[in-house]
């Protein structure tokens, strides 16, 4: 079955759903959403959204916080335009429904880790929920707008299946999806944006939900797009601990350690400020990092997040979601301590933009988590993600209505449809079921927060061994959803993997045990990945 659209969204999150609404004032838009619309990382973003709207603040403090957190790897015209931007981008949400919270007749500016102001704009602790749902109450009147739930896109349709060149750049005609109707369907498009969030999932231990499996950056890579940074992986420090957890973990927003709790290691020692003189305030890295090392050095299993000290009313007023989910789980906040792990969170590298949102494969855009767009650089700032993505995404419409693609026409219509035939049931299936766990336990014991040449190269060796039956498998079975998002998952963790492997040096997230120099000479400069090539190419 094929599907027709002026602009095919991938995705259901902060900058998908910007996009599509701007969008849809231009033209028909198609969002296809792999679970419920409202499910992404986005709807599990609890601390803000950054602006420098703040009395005593600026966008030029934001740049400077945004990129000394970075590492010396962001790219500054992309953070000047992203930090200049916010200001209207708070007004924007806000005029679209976005209800903040506010003190008296301003905004309540909430401070985390990393920044040297108080800049979070927030609704409580329920930030991206709240964001979320103004968008899709806004899509839900423009009737130009289609939502296709349950719909996993497989392939992106680009000129190799028209047989042209190789070395032709790529062009994206839309995408190959797998409906709730059980079929691999065609969803043609003028222009295809990229909004598939993160992939957490391919961690043993993540507060991403089960959807983030780095579906959008697989189908790029395999695409022939660009792919960029992959090594830099953000663990949050502060995720619950429960040895006996089944799905996501449970995460403890930044915002709390801005409010004021400690962190304390099971003796009760306040352990930060051994670390960083910014204690719990130091960026996300230094507290990931310090928290690793307190666990490895005394064999513990967690550390304590300690609110004790802190106004009950104002910690109940701030944090409901937070304290609501503690209480369920027998902690009674601010009274108890939290333990807390750190946890797989956010990718900080992906598909390679530019400051449109272009990737390197025509027509193809990409905006929040799955694409690079060099905001980040080598440490993600807390709360700078949800404004990316609406900013990145107001670009990628910009650029296209400045450049508008061609109608869909007699090329679309060549692309030829799925081809299942010789595949059959998954009788074998038992053969890769236990690989996503598998996968899994690789990347949380060897590509984690702190990494070796040696653990690496193991790393490696089993991923190939897992991409290569997987792939095989994939090749002569019908297509599942579980299928579809294991081959994905076995993608990026080669692409982190080789990445990482490439990175001679410890900086921001990258830390290595064999390299714990930064070296600015050698390594100032983003991975890129193309094919089967990796090159280091000068930070712009």
């Amino acid at each position: 079955m094929k599907h027709a659209a002026d602009f095919l969204v991938l995705g259901s999150g902060i900058a998908g759903l910007y996009f599509a609404l701007r969008a849809s004032e231009h033209g028909s838009v198609v969002v296809l959403t792999k679970k419920q619309r409202a499910e992404s990382n986005t709807n599990y973003a609890q601390g803000g959204i950054s602006a420098a709207i703040g009395p005593d603040d600026s966008p030029q403090s934001h740049l400077e916080d945004t990129l000394r957190a970075g590492a010396g790897l962001c790219h500054r015209d992309a953070v000047e335009l992203m930090v200049n931007r916010a200001p209207q981008v708070i007004e924007e949400l806000e005029r679209i429904g976005v209800e903040f919270t506010r003190r008296d007749s301003t905004l309540d500016l909430g401070r985390e880790g990393g920044h040297s102001r108080n800049r979070i704009v927030h609704a409580r602790d329920a930030t991206g929920r709240a964001i979320e749902r103004a968008l899709l109450d806004a899509i839900a009147q423009r009737p130009s707008v289609r939502i296709v739930e349950n719909a996993l896109a497989v392939e992106l349709m680009t000129e190799h299946h028209l047989r042209r060149s190789a070395s032709e750049q790529p062009t994206c005609f839309g995408v190959y999806a797998l409906t709730d109707a059980g079929r691999i369907e065609q969803f043609f498009a003028r222009a295809t944006l990229l909004a598939t969030g993160g992939c957490g999932q391919v961690y043993a231990h993540t507060t991403n939900p089960p959807i983030a499996t780095g579906d959008g950056i697989a189908m790029a890579y395999r695409a022939g797009a660009a792919i960029a940074n992959m090594e830099f992986i953000q663990f949050h420090p502060t995720a619950l601990y429960e040895p006996d957890r089944t799905g996501p973990a449970f995460l403890i927003s930044e915002a709390v350690r801005g409010a004021g709790a400690v962190l304390r290691n099971t003796t009760g020692e306040r352990f930060m400020l051994r670390y960083d003189e910014r204690a719990e305030l130091a960026p996300r890295d230094i507290v990931a990092r310090a928290i690793d090392h307190e666990l490895k050095t005394r064999g513990d299993r967690y550390v304590w997040l300690d609110l004790r000290h802190l106004d009950e009313s104002s910690v109940r007023e701030r944090f409901p979601t937070i304290v609501a989910a503690c209480a369920d789980r027998g902690i009674r906040l601010p009274h108890d301590m939290i333990p807390v792990v750190p946890a797989a969170h956010y990718c900080c590298g992906g598909v390679l933009t530019d400051l449109d949102a272009r990737t390197t494969i025509r027509r193809l855009y990409a905006c929040g988590e799955v694409a690079c767009t060099g905001v980040h650089g080598a440490n993600r700032l807390a709360s700078n993600s949800l404004l990316e993505g609406v900013v990145f995404a107001q670009q990628a419409i910009e650029a296209i209505l400045a450049d508008p693609p061609p109608p869909i026409g007699s090329e679309f219509e060549k692309i030829p449809p799925w081809d299942d035939s010789g595949t059959q049931n998954a009788d074998e299936w038992v053969l890769v079921s236990h690989d996503r766990e598998e996968l899994q336990a690789v990347m949380w014991d060897y590509v984690g927060i702190v990494r070796s040449t040696l653990r690496l190269q193991r790393a490696l060796r089993r991923i190939e061994l897992l991409r290569d039956e997987i792939e095989d498998f994939y090749r002569r079975t019908k297509l599942t959803a579980e299928l579809i998002e294991l081959r994905n998952l076995t993608t990026v963790a080669w692409l982190i993997a080789r990445s990482a492997m490439h990175r001679k040096e410890s900086r921001g997230l990258h830390t290595m045990s064999d390299y714990p120099d930064t070296d600015d000479r050698h390594w100032r400069c983003d991975t890129v990945i193309i094919a089967d090539r990796i090159e280091c190419r000068p930070v712009r």
